[in-house]
């Protein structure tokens, strides 16, 4: 049994529709409530179709009595897109972790040519500040089996960070997707996990 903490912590999940957000914060919230913890999950904002901008709030502790974040007070973001990355950075708090997909979707005033995309994000993240862990979590599903699995990975190198055992994230994983595609989910799992709790990256 997981100790429960007496404060309440949060994560925010944010990128664009089709990028598997909602399976991913699903499989989160399912982990922490079997980690005995009370889980309070805010509904899908924005155009959760492929290509519209997407976030959920997942918020945890002893007690927790609203699923909303404020601004600097996220302890965790997991970005599945760059620009929405950029987007929410002032979401998480001081001292706190970004974990960020370098996947580029333009939006549609890009596409039209209304406005550019910006470049270097992750040097505009860096400079507020902020440990930022940038994945190419696309490529590393693909190694695992599946480009699908990216947002997998993305949450394998959150779970590292928490003191979860793997063995929850597997059962939850396991529940949430199809399968047929359990075991490549896993794989890409245990990619994220072992990319993070590698010594090079300090939290």
């Amino acid at each position: 049994m997981i100790s429960v903490i007496s404060d309440v912590k949060n994560i925010l999940l944010v990128g664009v529709g089709g990028q598997g957000i909602v399976l991913a914060a699903d499989v989160l919230s399912q982990v922490l409530v079997s980690a005995e913890y009370d889980v309070k999950m805010s509904e899908i904002h924005g155009m959760s179709q492929r290509g519209g901008s997407v976030n959920t709030m997942v918020r945890f502790g002893s007690k927790v009595f609203s699923p909303l974040i404020d601004k600097a007070k996220a302890e965790y973001i997991l970005a599945f897109e760059q620009l929405e990355a950029l987007r929410w950075s002032d979401y998480l708090k001081p001292g706190g972790v970004f974990i960020m997909n370098t996947q580029k979707i333009e939006p549609l005033p890009v596409l039209l040519g209304k406005a550019r995309y910006p470049q270097n994000i992750d040097e505009l993240i860096r400079g507020k500040g902020i440990n930022l862990l940038a994945v190419d979590a696309d490529s590393l599903a693909e190694e695992a089996g599946s480009k699908k699995a990216a947002n997998i990975v993305l949450l394998g190198c959150l779970a590292a960070l928490m003191p979860i055992d793997r063995g929850v994230w597997y059962a939850a994983i396991e529940r949430r997707v199809p399968p047929k595609t359990v075991d490549i989910n896993k794989r890409a799992f245990d990619i994220g996990y072992d990319l993070t709790s590698k010594p090079a990256f300090i939290v």
